[in-house]
């Protein structure tokens, strides 16, 4: 077994510290709301293991500070962070978070769908004025309708299984295809054009890179089948949001749900927001209210919060203890390596 007797906690949140000492009892431990850097790295200097969020720049210079290390555990599934390189010149193991929020992100998804598909918010507003008319209310089954699914991943996946249990048609684009998947599912691959031309639904779930930077935009918008919705609750950045303002006005797209905004690409981690450092430097409100989108009666926008669920963010701080467990143990499930 490998053995780790102290370990400093940063970036931690104030509900997580008692969490964290009764899951490693036999350990060590000190915590730490602030990121690690120059000014308490010496709290850390004799600890075998530090876990750290994304604020935590682990450089070289900052690891010469840290020679006892023989564990790094990111509370991220990014971890560019870190210096791997040094990291593997001093062979100090680096594990991530993978996965945490696949099944959160893609529930958050139908309920934009539904409050769309069902005029959720127009129907909450006008009965809380004591106005029970149902004039504009009518909405329309998402039994029969053809979803389009931008992206089968992790999270995609969960769309697919719950867009069958609403009986609707599905298809999928996506770069690395999976037959057996979809057979099992029922559901069948098309390319974008097709997509965008059958779907009444369409839900992104792509990640975004320079590849997929506005992949949909002002010369393929019109391709959408007239009337169709379209749904974003992974990067701000795959839809050109003056193009989908613009097929909104027209009438040519009926709808749209987003949990993203397009000057959130520079956002990696999802938890990023909920942090205090992330907060001083954003103001998520003068980011809607650059948006004309937000005043339209058709479109539903909430404040990247698809990932922010009590089970979610429980998942991460479980998969991180479980690294540290897992290192006493020898097993590094989740080892990342450049």
């Amino acid at each position: 077994m490998a053995e780790i007797n102290k370990i400093a906690f940063f970036e931690v949140e104030d509900w997580e510290k008692d969490y964290i000492r009764e899951n490693l009892p036999d350990t060590e431990i000190k915590l730490f709301n602030e990121k690690l850097t120059e000014k308490n790295i010496n709290e850390a200097q004799d600890c075998d293991a530090i876990a750290v969020f994304i604020y935590s720049r682990l450089t070289k210079d900052i690891l010469s500070k840290l020679p006892e290390l023989k564990l790094i555990v990111t509370m991220s599934t990014g971890f560019d962070h870190i210096d791997l390189d040094e990291c593997k010149a001093r062979n100090i193991t680096v594990c991530n978070v993978p996965t945490y929020g696949e099944n959160t992100v893609a529930e958050h998804t139908f309920s934009l769908i539904l409050a769309l598909s069902r005029k959720i918010i127009k129907s909450v507003d006008r009965t809380r004025t004591g106005d029970f008319n149902l004039d504009e209310l009518r909405g329309f089954d998402l039994k029969g309708k053809t979803i389009g699914i931008i992206g089968c991943g992790n999270i995609g996946k969960h769309v697919v299984r719950m867009a069958k249990g609403f009986e609707m048609n599905i298809i999928v684009f996506d770069l690395n295809k999976d037959e057996k998947y979809a057979k099992e599912l029922g559901f069948s691959y098309a390319d974008f054009d097709e997509l965008l031309s059958k779907s009444d639904i369409i839900s992104l779930h792509a990640p975004y890179n320079e590849k997929t930077h506005h992949m949909i935009n002002k010369d393929n918008i019109k391709k959408i089948k007239k009337g169709a919705y379209i749904i974003n609750t992974a990067r701000g950045g795959l839809l050109d949001t003056e193009a989908l303002f613009a097929a909104l006005k027209e009438g040519h797209i009926a709808g749209a749900g987003i949990d993203v905004m397009e000057e959130e690409t520079t956002i990696k981690e999802e938890k990023e927001l909920l942090s205090a450092d992330f907060i001083k430097t954003s103001n998520m409100q003068t980011l809607l209210e650059n948006h004309m989108l937000m005043h339209m009666d058709n479109v539903i926008i909430t404040p990247h919060n698809a990932f922010n669920s009590q089970e979610a963010l429980m998942r991460i701080i479980n998969t991180t203890l479980e690294n540290i467990k897992d290192f006493k143990n020898n097993e590094c499930r989740n080892s990342v390596k450049k």
